[in-house]
């Protein structure tokens, strides 16, 4: 609701549809990245493009070249294309790299690109090597995946293993509330979110940014009240619009009304008006 007045308003200052929708769009990431830096950085994202274009040539020259086919790889599962994600790791499982970090992110791509047997048996693999690779990011992938195809119960369990070592995770904890209100535990799922919140509130500064968006989903409460604030400002603005935009003929509007057949105000008229 606050976008669309805030894109009234920016069309009836420039008469432009198109513009005042760009210029929204720039203000929100200009925005965004000086207080609560939740939408991805579009560096980052231009970085990560032009990154995976070069991987990407490199593979052709050399599809042999692993390090490069494991790169790629991560960058399309960051990027949720896991099928493509799939096609490109897994030659370097069947060339013989089964260290930990290969089958966790193979594992990750599977269960993304919706091969759930393949990849909870990677995952399994790769935690018989190492059951806490990246702080129990084994079990968080099985609750988040677990969850999202309906299998209640395996995700609760992984998500309530992933909390005991991740003390601090607000992601984990929200899945986790998400996963026991799905199972019937309402209590629990509350009791869950409220416990995400606190471990925000307190959480140092860089990793409050990294887990805004979480703690925002487990208290929605919060972020609707910014958009409130912000949707009551565009609207006092909007409201004193008229006041400052000009009319066609030239004049400024709601202030003074034209003579009966649209004369032009009298010089002691606009001495009047000027004078307020």
């Amino acid at each position: 609701m606050s976008k669309w007045i805030l894109w009234l308003f920016l069309t009836l200052l420039t008469g432009s549809p198109l513009l005042s929708l760009g210029l929204i769009i720039v203000i929100i990431f200009v925005a965004d990245r000086f207080t609560w830096q939740v939408l991805p950085s579009p560096v980052r994202m231009l970085k990560r493009f032009q990154r995976a274009g070069q991987l990407a040539g490199t593979i052709l020259t050399n599809p042999h070249e692993r390090r490069a086919r494991h790169e790629l790889a991560d960058i399309r599962v960051e990027q949720r294309r896991y099928a493509e994600a799939v096609d490109i790791l897994r030659p370097n499982l069947e060339a013989g790299d089964e260290d930990v970090d290969t089958l966790y992110l193979l594992g990750v791509a599977y269960l993304g690109a919706g091969d759930a047997q393949r990849g909870e048996l990677l995952l399994d693999e790769a935690a018989k090597l190492d059951a806490g690779h990246k702080l129990g990011a084994i079990d968080l992938e099985r609750g988040r995946f677990r969850l999202k195809r309906g299998d209640v119960p395996g995700a609760v369990e992984a998500l309530e293993r992933y909390c005991k070592v991740r003390h601090g995770t607000v992601e984990g904890r929200y899945l986790l509330a998400k996963a026991l209100s799905r199972a019937g535990r309402g209590d629990d799922a509350k009791r869950m979110r409220d416990l995400a919140w606190s471990e925000y509130v307190v959480a140092p500064r860089f990793q409050r940014r990294r887990e805004r968006k979480w703690a925002w989903r487990a208290r929605p409460s919060r972020p609707l009240m910014y958009a409130a604030a912000v949707a009551l400002v565009l609207g006092l603005l909007a409201s004193m619009l008229p006041r400052f935009v000009m009319t066609p003929e030239g004049h400024y509007g709601g202030r003074y009304d034209h003579g009966a057949h649209g004369e032009p105000p009298s010089a002691v008229g606009m001495e009047e008006y000027q004078g307020e």
